[in-house]
């Protein structure tokens, strides 16, 4: 109903959370070292394209494949929320922001762009143009850097449950 999917889609997402790495960067461009939270439900990742004022940005993704808000069920939904809440803190304390913006794209006229449900979580700074600048493709060594930061965040603070 709701579907702008191309046939025969690849998707970069799905091939995260199955663990896929492409040395080329052609089909996927995140690594496994840009994850900073995994469970049953969700995997959330830092976004390989870095705005310039909010670099480290994470996005949390349905381990399923659900192209949109549309099709996506209300219980995974949830669960994304409640790692983008523990994002948030995960932000704040690792960071330092000011505060957290989240945003989400659905079809095309919705600006979304990769054919599966995501939230963007975003450290926010006053004054930092998030909204006027264009991100650009972030290093793998400076992902990590971040990832390893939020993952040992994780590992102290965390208390997910479903």
């Amino acid at each position: 109903m709701y579907t702008h999917m191309p046939p025969n889609y690849i998707c970069p997402f799905c091939l995260v959370v199955q663990r896929v790495e492409d040395p080329d960067n052609k089909l996927v461009q995140s690594k496994q070292q840009d994850i900073v939270y995994h469970d049953e439900y969700v995997t959330a990742l830092i976004a390989t394209l870095w705005w310039p004022n909010n670099k480290g940005h994470v996005i949390i993704i349905p381990n399923r494949h659900y192209e949109n808000i549309f099709y996506l069920p209300l219980d995974i939904a949830a669960h994304i929320h409640k790692v983008a809440q523990q994002v948030s803190y995960a932000l704040k304390d690792c960071y330092k922001c000011d505060g957290i913006s989240t945003r989400q794209h659905n079809e095309p006229g919705g600006s979304q762009d990769v054919w599966h449900y995501h939230l963007h979580v975003y450290p926010r700074y006053f004054n930092d143009n998030l909204y006027l600048t264009h991100g650009s493709l972030s290093d793998p060594a400076d992902r990590a850097a971040c990832a390893a930061n939020l993952r040992a965040w994780f590992q102290v603070h965390t208390n997910l449950k479903r």
